[in-house]
């Protein structure tokens, strides 16, 4: 399948396990985030916008590039591993994190940033990434890209959580902005 189909599949899967079951009639488990692999395909073929198999959705699980989503050992459940809008408890285990982790912007929103620090939005956590070149791929998504570094281990220390999802984001419900180091 041509890779365009698939990114634009995905991010109709991205959609649906993150944000809106109810697009396609499907029900996301609160525990975890899981739904049955089956009635997925079944109910994304049956909307008409696309037409999946299993191995379609193995390759976009195996080749996402962000890693959004994961199967169940035996692959009769799907998930996102995290950035849902809708209630969902991933049961992420609390981690300890680097020193630094970086978040990646557009700079329109910096002003906002600069008075109320980062906040989860529309998500359950704000998103940071481990290194600078994941966080300047998030930023460009958004505008002209901007990337702040956070000082995450001061943060856990003074007992802000973190979480690392999956998919190797660093994940916590807010960066006050004393945790903001800017650059020039």
């Amino acid at each position: 399948m041509k890779e365009q189909n698939l990114t634009k599949i995905s991010k109709f899967l991205s959609l649906v396990l993150r944000h809106s079951p109810e697009t396609i009639g499907i029900k996301i488990d609160y525990q975890g985030g899981w739904t049955d692999t089956a009635i997925l395909i079944q109910k994304i073929n049956q909307n008409g916008k696309y037409h999946i198999d299993m191995q379609i959705l193995e390759e976009i699980v195996r080749t996402d590039e962000k890693q959004r989503y994961s199967f169940n050992p035996d692959k009769t459940k799907i998930r996102a591993n995290q950035g849902h809008s809708i209630p969902i408890d991933l049961d992420l285990k609390e981690q300890i994190p680097p020193e630094i982790l970086y978040h990646g912007t557009a700079t329109r929103f910096l002003q906002e940033i600069s008075e109320k620090g980062l906040k989860p939005m529309s998500r359950h956590h704000v998103h940071l990434s481990k290194d600078e070149e994941t966080a300047l791929k998030v930023g460009k998504r958004h505008g002209k890209p901007y990337i702040l570094k956070i000082k995450s281990g001061e943060m856990h220390q003074k007992g802000f959580k973190f979480y690392l999802s999956d998919n190797g984001v660093w994940l916590t419900e807010q960066v006050p902005s004393e945790f903001l180091i800017w650059s020039d």
